[in-house]
């Protein structure tokens, strides 16, 4: 992955950037942007199998 602001999981990557680069898809703001889409999307599912007349129409 790139070197990004995003992927960047501190301020020094630039230096040790050969030490951190297998942790940015972990620690890195777009890996925690990633996971919380994730566990947003599994909560709405589960939201929707259960009986909640506000969800009927999605189902």
């Amino acid at each position: 992955m790139n070197l990004t602001p995003l992927t960047a999981i501190s301020p020094v990557d630039g230096r040790y950037r050969s030490k951190t680069v297998e942790l940015d898809d972990f620690f890195s703001e777009f890996a925690l942007i990633r996971y919380r889409v994730m566990v947003e999307v599994e909560y709405y599912i589960a939201l929707c199998e259960l009986p909640l007349p506000q969800l009927e129409q999605f189902k």
